[in-house]
């Protein structure tokens, strides 16, 4: 197989096989944010529920955008893979949230006639797009008082362990995703191995200023089962199913093995870290009484367990 790009980021090209395979996994897979974020954004935006869009640029199965769905009169996910969409359409149903909509589209395709919004949101999509151009649209679709939100989703590199359980052996699945698909990180049809990390000047550049942070804290330890890391795995875009094509049940099979070698029981610890929501404002829109940029924190909430 050609792979197109040399591992870094900027020479990397979306293609729509990214998650392909991956949307079944993640609501399972994906590890939850912080209990306290919905009340956190409607605290620092002062939401009411009762007015206002969201839009929820890579929304995934609606991971963020079901939460929020109370805080607005209509909130909208956007995904650019189908299958993303389908399984936020189902769990929508599931959950009775009947003011969502769902749009099958790149985000580089805005505004595609959906309109102004209160809030614009991102969740571990924006690093995906092509950044400056994507923040200098959604700039034009904010109402007046209208604001970017990124949910700064540290899950992937600031989990620490608890001594209660076995850590999920993330060496040990990263080895065995080398031994089947290489050294390079795949991306749908790419690898890419690195990911970009000035979003601050991004935005700015695109006339936002900020960001306001505000900390919403975690801390929970949550369990979690061999299914449950299996379909982690799987949510990942550098494991994604469709990487493994026919060896797919054989990869699972291994990865199966080294979780039971890891933890005979197949349960496993792990302490979640806080959430971030970065607030950017058009500039000139900005209060100054936020212009330093102020950090918030809210009430922690009780620590829970996920089976």
């Amino acid at each position: 197989m050609n792979l197109h790009g040399s591992g870094d980021w900027s020479r990397w090209k979306w293609d729509e096989t990214l998650f392909a395979g991956a949307a079944e996994h993640y609501d399972r897979g994906r590890l939850p944010n912080a209990p306290g974020l919905t009340e956190a954004l409607q605290r620092a935006l002062g939401l009411d529920g009762c007015r206002g869009r969201l839009l929820d640029v890579g929304c995934g199965p609606g991971t963020v955008t079901l939460p929020l769905s109370d805080l607005f009169q209509e909130v909208i996910g956007l995904d650019a893979d189908a299958d993303m969409i389908r399984q936020a359409r189902r769990l929508a149903a599931e959950r009775g949230v009947g003011n969502a909509r769902w749009v099958h589209d790149r985000a580089e395709h805005l505004p595609a006639g959906l309109g102004m919004f209160q809030v614009v949101t991102f969740a571990a999509s924006f690093h995906w797009t092509d950044r400056p151009r994507v923040a200098a649209i959604v700039r034009d679709m904010l109402d007046p008082d209208g604001v970017i939100v990124h949910v700064d989703n540290r899950h992937q590199d600031s989990l620490t362990p608890d001594d209660k359980l076995p850590a999920p052996p993330v060496a040990r699945i990263d080895e065995l995703r080398r031994k089947y698909l290489g050294e390079d990180r795949r991306a749908g049809q790419g690898i890419r191995n690195s990911s970009p990390g000035d979003e601050a000047a991004i935005f700015r550049a695109a006339g936002f200023v900020g960001p306001e942070v505000v900390v919403v804290p975690d801390g929970r330890t949550i369990i979690r089962s061999t299914d449950d890391l299996v379909a982690e795995t799987f949510s990942v875009s550098a494991t994604a199913p469709h990487l493994f094509g026919e060896r797919l049940s054989e990869f699972e099979t291994d990865l199966r093995r080294v979780l039971a070698q890891a933890s005979p029981d197949g349960r496993f610890s792990i302490r979640l870290p806080d959430n971030e929501l970065k607030i950017w404002r058009p500039s000139g829109d900005l209060p100054a009484s936020l212009r330093q940029t102020p950090e918030c924190t809210y009430p922690t909430h009780a620590s829970a367990s996920r089976p």
